[in-house]
């Protein structure tokens, strides 16, 4: 691979295609063109994580919320197991962990719940004022340096803080995923805010993620979700950030908060 260049690109969609049942959980491969560094990136483990935990059990409602830790490295050939934790009437807890030949490289916990009658209706705030890209806009592609921003199409919206990220980003190849697979594959997609206060490239690490999903069945326009983050506080090697996800339309899809190692 020459270093000016990506990878080739597989499809998301082709790698959960190559997932194989095996022994109560599924076995796959990391492609090189969704490495970040030494692991994969977060957004694909996370998604796959998913996409097992939705296959491990039936009729379950919609996602709530996921909470990701990022234990290890994961590349290469992959093993995924799920197990149900607990089921209620209304809700379901499922694990997920993608081993590797590190070790355990992604431990995963998603809630699956349905709606239930309430006397609340309180809704988050639409998203900045920013207007989804257009043909004019210049769209980055990625870097070469970091294999899977290739599989992205990103759009930088403007007036940006000094430890802020606002970004539109979508997916080059979307066909055929579950909504909620390919929001999770897109959701992690920003570099931490935190980089932003360092001026450049440093060795950062993402530890956790928490992830609570403000609609059922997220859709947009065109692919196009508009994502934030903002490092909060960073000293001592670690940074907080808070996140959020909208809708090309403004509508708010879902909170995060991630913990960042910052080895600089």
């Amino acid at each position: 691979m020459s270093p000016t260049t990506h990878p080739a690109l597989v499809p998301l969609r082709d790698v959960i295609a190559g997932l194989q049942a095996d022994a109560g959980g599924w076995t796959g491969v990391v492609p090189d063109s969704w490495l970040q560094g030494r692991t994969a990136y977060g957004g694909l483990s996370s998604a796959l994580a998913l996409h097992a935990a939705m296959a491990s059990d039936s009729d379950l409602p919609p996602l709530r919320s996921a909470l990701v830790a990022f234990i290890g490295p994961l590349s290469g050939a992959i093993t995924i197991r799920a197990e149900r934790l607990r089921r209620g009437r209304n809700a379901a807890f499922v694990q997920a962990d993608v081993t590797s030949e590190a070790g355990l490289g992604l431990r995963a916990t998603f809630v699956f719940m349905g709606p239930v009658p309430s006397r609340l209706d309180q809704r988050a705030p639409a998203g900045p004022a920013v207007s989804p890209p257009g043909p004019d806009d210049r769209i980055l592609r990625g870097h070469p340096a970091v294999p899977f921003t290739g599989n992205f199409e990103l759009v930088d919206a403007p007036g940006t803080g000094p430890a802020e990220w606002l970004r539109w980003v979508r997916l080059k190849d979307r066909e055929g995923l579950h909504p909620m697979v390919e929001l999770m594959a897109v959701a992690d997609c920003l570099p931490p805010a935190a980089m932003k206060l360092l001026g450049g490239p440093a060795p950062v690490s993402s530890m956790t993620w928490q992830l609570n999903l403000l609609a059922d069945t997220p859709v947009t326009q065109d692919g196009w979700w508009l994502l934030q983050a903002v490092a909060g506080h960073a000293r001592d090697g670690s940074s907080s950030q808070r996140m959020g996800i909208w809708s090309a339309d403004g509508t708010a899809i879902a909170d995060q908060m991630q913990s960042v190692a910052v080895f600089a």
